[in-house]
């Protein structure tokens, strides 16, 4: 099993108090895999409906952001390969 990968970037190298901090956190597990999922409804004549597909990702990793300053990161948004937090230097 491959270990997860992450990258982490800053928007500046530094900040004035009270300056808003941008960080970007690129993250992956090559062992993570969607699963698809196919359901056909049958009724008791025989009778089907379209197939329908849904995908679903087993496993997913999760992103948690803590500095030792104690300061709250927010999440701003999460694709599920790239996370962006904010907080206030």
């Amino acid at each position: 099993m491959a270990a997860p990968t992450v990258t982490a970037s800053l928007d500046a190298s530094t900040y004035s108090p009270g300056e808003p901090m941008t960080l970007t956190v690129g993250y992956a597990d090559p062992d993570t895999r969607p699963v698809t999922v196919t359901i056909v409804l049958t009724d008791p004549d025989g009778n089907s409906s379209a197939p329908v597909r849904v995908t679903a990702v087993i496993d997913p990793l999760s992103v948690e952001v803590a500095d030792d300053s104690g300061r709250a990161w927010t999440v701003v948004s999460d694709t599920g390969a790239t996370a962006v937090y904010r907080a206030v230097a």
